[in-house]
């Protein structure tokens, strides 16, 4: 008879023991829960972030394009945009911080490309080529050229605007492209050095391409692939083929 209270107890240390062992578990499941539903909140908000900034860079690109800098105001890109003026600051100190990040989120991937390309491994007129259609695919058939057509209207106006595009995209591209025609002057694949010492001719089509479109491509559309095509021509003769 005394072994059956004895039974008792020990049953009960059990499933008490099970039941202690189960809080631990289902604390950690619903800690590991928690983590998840927090992770997912602050990914959710980090993602609407990240919508509205490039809400705001893409109204800010509209309003520049149509206004030009001076007469954009931020009431009108945040209207554009749908947000309030005020989470305009959450994001830029100002309307040129505005306009500079818009110029670094478009252009600096295509500069970076340009410059970590292995450009001394390629014959010239491949580079050439490359730097071409990266203008023609990826700037001028973009809304990239209208940054580009924003500069050369309103950088004689706002030098800081021009100043900072020099240092972010011509300073860093144009010392690479110069060494690699510098290069190939030295190694005779180009005859004349005039390209080395002026690389700005090579692109010189490219400006006036952005420039033609936005003064008389309304009423003369130019055929921007077959400008850098005739340009390339000019540099370096027909490429020989059937």
């Amino acid at each position: 008879m005394a072994r059956g209270p004895s039974n008792r107890r020990a049953g009960s240390k059990s499933t008490s023991g099970k039941r202690a062992g189960s809080g631990r578990a289902g604390a950690r499941g619903r800690a590991r829960t928690a983590v998840a539903v927090g992770a997912g909140i602050t990914g959710t908000r980090a993602g609407r972030r990240n919508e509205r900034r490039a809400a705001i860079l893409s109204a800010a690109l509209e309003e520049f394009a149509a206004r030009g800098f001076a007469a954009t105001r931020l009431d009108d890109v945040a209207r554009r945009a749908d947000v309030a003026k005020g989470t305009i600051y959450l994001y830029f100190r100002d309307k040129e911080s505005l306009f500079q990040e818009l110029v670094r989120t478009m252009l600096s991937p295509l500069v970076g490309a340009i410059a970590e390309a292995p450009l001394r491994d390629m014959p010239i007129r491949t580079v050439v080529e490359m730097i071409f259609d990266v203008f023609v695919n990826e700037i001028y058939a973009t809304r990239r050229k209208d940054v580009i057509r924003l500069i050369l209207a309103e950088g004689p106006r706002f030098p800081k605007l021009a100043e900072f595009y020099y240092r972010e995209v011509i300073g860093r591209v144009l010392p690479v492209i110069r060494a690699r025609l510098k290069l190939a002057v030295e190694r005779g694949e180009l005859t004349n050095d005039a390209l080395a010492r002026f690389p700005q001719l090579l692109v010189a089509p490219a400006l006036l391409a952005v420039l033609w479109s936005g003064l008389f491509g309304r009423f003369a559309p130019l055929d921007a692939r077959e400008l850098m095509r005739a340009h390339l021509a000019l540099l370096f003769g027909k490429e020989n083929g059937p």
